[in-house]
Parts: C-alpha cells; structure tokens; sequence
C-alpha cells in the first residue's frame, strides 16, 4: 500500500458515495447511465470471484464487499425503486452497452496472463472497466446541462483511475520486477476517455459556470 493506492481507493470509494447520496436522499438518477452502472456491476462481480476463497486482508475484503454491493444496489434503484426509476431518461440513454461485452471477453481469451477461468474474468473486468464509462460520457454529451453530484461522480471516477496510474508508475520504481502491461494498459485507455470530460469540468470550475459538454 502507498499513498497513490490509497488515495485511489479513497477517491473511488467517494465516487460512489456521491452517486448513492444523489439516489438515495434527492431521489433521483437523473444524467445517470443504468448501462454504465449495469458494466460496472458486471465488472465486481467477474473481478472479485476470489472474495470468499483468497484473503489478502480485511481493508481489501471490506473494499471487495462496499465495491459489489454498491454497484448492485445503484442497479436495482435505478430499475426497481419506485421513486428512483421515474427520473432516469431511457430515451437518453440508448448506448448499446451490451455490445462492449463480447470483444471485452474475446480479448481476455486471447490477452491474459495465466489461461485460467479466475485469471481470465480478471482480465475481462479490466477490459470492461476501461470502455464502461463510455455510455455515461455519451448521456452527458447528449443532455448537455449536468447537475453537481453527476459531474463530480465522474471526474472522481476518472481521477480514481488516473492516481492507479500514479500507484503503478511507483511501484515500477519501487519495487523489483513489477510489470503487469494488461492492467496498465486497460488504465490508460480509461484514464484517456475521461480527457475530453476533464477538460470541460476544470473550464466550467475555472469560469464558476454550470459544466457543459459538447453535443
């Protein structure tokens, strides 16, 4: 563990906080993508088949379980809460998420580092994470005006993402022979889709203006 690492957990930890608060106490998931948050569940679930066989210590146990359970949760009040549910724009909201699955599986298969079920459902919940942002990107592109908590659930999702980059660079300096290309690559396709968003979220904090993508 190093400051990078946990500043990275922390911070997406926070992320989800921040959209569980919207849910939870406004009642809303307006600009919010279920398609996102459905990749998202499916990339804890493929990720952490190991939760309840291999302990590595309770701090990465009690992440695994918060990690599950919230993204699961986020799923069901989006499509079952009867309150919740009125506010989210399917109509918005119609990036064909289920389509980034396949290759993401096809190419775990193929690009992996031990050709075992665990080891390839890793592999696939890295691939998935890198592109599951893109349905949330396209619904804000699409709705233009984004509320507070939304902007700041996903600039904290990609700065979650962006420290991991900083926790690998050093560990590379640290510690002997850690190289790991599939995990580093998968993180630097994610952290550059968040590019586009960065940039108009630091313009709109910048200007003290109301944040705005492009169509």
């Amino acid at each position: 563990m190093n400051i990078f690492r946990l500043a990275g957990d922390m911070t997406h930890l926070a992320s989800v906080l921040v959209l569980l608060l919207k849910i939870h106490t406004i009642k809303s998931c307006a600009g919010v993508s279920l398609k996102t948050q459905e990749l998202y569940a499916l990339v804890f679930a493929t990720r952490y088949l190991d939760i309840f066989t291999d302990f590595i210590s309770v701090y990465n146990t009690t992440m695994k379980l918060i990690f599950l359970s919230s993204s699961f949760s986020i799923v069901w009040y989006m499509r079952r809460h009867k309150i919740v549910k009125r506010s989210y724009d399917k109509d918005q909201d119609t990036f064909r998420h289920w389509f980034l699955i396949l290759p993401c599986l096809v190419l775990a298969c193929l690009l992996n580092e031990k050709f075992t079920v665990k080891e390839v459902m890793w592999t696939f919940s890295l691939y998935l994470e890198a592109v599951a942002i893109l349905p949330q990107l396209v619904l804000l592109q699409r709705t233009r005006n984004i509320d507070n908590l939304t902007g700041q659930y996903v600039f904290l999702l990609g700065a979650y993402r962006s420290l991991y980059i900083l926790n690998w660079i050093y560990r590379y300096f640290t510690e002997p022979h850690y190289v790991h290309w599939i995990p580093w690559l998968a993180g630097i396709i994610q952290t550059l889709l968040y590019a586009d968003f960065f940039y108009y979220y630091f313009e709109s904090w910048k200007n003290n203006r109301k944040l705005q993508l492009p169509a």
